[in-house]
């Protein structure tokens, strides 16, 4: 089940064999039921998460509704990084969209870690400016784009997360009504069919 965080990690072409092979063995695997609340807002994260199997959502609760701001699927880490790093409250929810398996690490042993091999503290530096991208491209999706462009967007660059992710989560995501989703896809599949 590691592989695939071995891949991850491979992939920046930044580690040796054993540095690699250290993050993995010091990386723990947890099994998540769907519908699992992983962090609350106001709680401190103290683990960071590497999805091997399964979906995770990040979120807000604004004036009593919930603001889906991130999915997180296979290979992907899931780390908010403010509360880890600085050990400060999170503004957001962590919970498990499907039944998950998950690698997670402590900033305790990740420092363990640092101190045997300095050049690990490259991935967090790899990851970080990543996930700043990721939020940067949400954020610009809600305000530049229409809702219709917005799912479009959706379609063309993550479109597997449509038959993964209900639709009511969709819609939270790129800021609509359920409703207005609906309306959405519908005239998206009339003008495919026209």
């Amino acid at each position: 089940m590691k592989d695939a965080l071995i891949h991850f990690i491979s992939q920046f072409d930044k580690f040796t064999r054993e540095e690699i092979n250290a993050i993995v063995e010091n990386t723990e695997l947890e099994n998540f039921k769907k519908g699992t609340t992983i962090l609350r807002e106001g709680q401190i994260c103290n683990k960071c998460f590497f999805v091997i199997k399964g979906c995770l959502r990040q979120y807000q609760i604004v004036n009593g509704e919930e603001k889906t701001t991130a999915f997180f699927c296979e290979s992907e880490a899931a780390v908010l990084y403010s509360s880890y790093l600085e050990k400060k409250p999170s503004k957001y929810y962590l919970s498990t969209i499907e039944n998950s398996i998950l690698t997670t690490g402590t900033r305790t042993a990740e420092k363990e870690l640092h101190k045997i091999y300095p050049k690990l503290e490259n991935l967090i530096n790899i990851l970080m400016p990543n996930d700043y991208v990721k939020s940067q491209e949400h954020i610009e999706l809600l305000s530049h784009y229409s809702p219709e462009e917005r799912y479009k967007t959706i379609l063309k660059n993550r479109p597997e997360l449509l038959n993964r992710i209900p639709l009511h989560l969709i819609a939270s995501y790129i800021g609509v009504t359920p409703e207005s989703l609906s309306r959405i896809r519908k005239r998206i599949l009339t003008k495919q069919k026209s």
